[in-house]
């Protein structure tokens, strides 16, 4: 299952919204802005994460994007200019 880097970005204007949105995309991704998530996930996570989102989501009030970055085993700095303060990836870790 090929996965892909994603940045997805939010504007949800209710608190309690935009904290179920926020974690969420804590769950999976990594926090490098103040609503901009980096996010490495497979079609099905993908699929998951829209399906979870679209729950917490005013359709007329908020907004979600999601920008697909390209395949996982590319490094984002094909994808990303940054300035100032390069994006260091947080280390996550699986516990069983």
């Amino acid at each position: 299952m090929a996965r892909r880097h994603y940045l997805v970005s939010y504007d949800v204007s209710d608190d309690k919204r935009r904290n179920r949105v926020f974690q969420t995309l804590e769950d999976i991704g990594d926090h490098v802005q103040y609503s901009v998530f980096l996010c490495e996930l497979s079609r099905r996570e993908l699929a998951q994460l829209r399906s979870q989102l679209v729950d917490h989501v005013h359709q007329r009030e908020d907004q979600v994007m999601i920008l697909d970055l390209g395949p996982a085993h590319l490094s984002l700095e094909t994808a990303l200019e940054i300035m100032g303060r390069p994006h260091e990836p947080l280390v996550r870790t699986l516990i069983v």
